[in-house]
């Protein structure tokens, strides 16, 4: 959000009325929204989800799931190779063709479990790094009601815009508009 942004609030009673806002706020191209809701609701969900972009985590868990296989196969052929370990009945040993004389697949059991480690653990970090987590003050849009019974939409839009959004969210059935 810009520093010269400003934040429209609604606050509607019914599901409906706020997804029909949502609607008419996204056909207006108003798309720096927040929504509370005091219940998970799918209309909403799914009108915030259209034409979102695909999430960036999934790059996240690559990184960390290739980064476990490379380090796995590190791992487990330095091994074999500084203290001579026999897997599969066979060293493991270098020669002038590659690789001579071992067995790889056991490496692969140690591969795919490190892939999963780290892919997992970088997962974690992805949706903590990409959500801002954790937020250590409270958005100064929410209000106490959306935890009960009421639903929020605030809006983040430049000073100039702030009259079309305040008459769309009256339009569309807002109890109370704020800034």
């Amino acid at each position: 959000m810009p520093a010269t942004a400003e934040t429209i609030v609604g606050v509607f009673a019914h599901v409906d009325t706020t997804v029909r806002a949502l609607e008419e706020l996204r056909a207006k191209g108003y798309h720096d929204l927040t929504v509370y809701t005091p219940v998970p609701v799918h209309e909403i969900e799914e009108v915030l989800e259209r034409d979102r972009p695909v999430s960036r985590v999934r790059l996240f868990t690559l990184i960390g799931g290739l980064t476990g296989i490379v380090s796995a196969f590190l791992l487990t052929i330095w091994t074999s190779l500084v203290w001579g370990l026999v897997t599969g009945g066979k060293y493991f040993q270098f020669g002038p063709g590659g690789i001579v004389g071992s067995s790889l697949p056991p490496f692969v059991i140690i591969a795919f479990e490190l892939m999963v480690l780290f892919g997992g653990i970088a997962t974690v970090i992805g949706m903590v790094m990409l959500g801002r987590l954790p937020r250590f003050r409270p958005s100064a849009s929410f209000d106490p009601r959306f935890t009960n019974d009421r639903f929020g939409i605030a809006v983040h839009c430049a000073p100039g815009r702030s009259p079309s959004v305040r008459e769309i969210l009256r339009t569309a059935g807002a109890e109370e508009v704020r800034a």
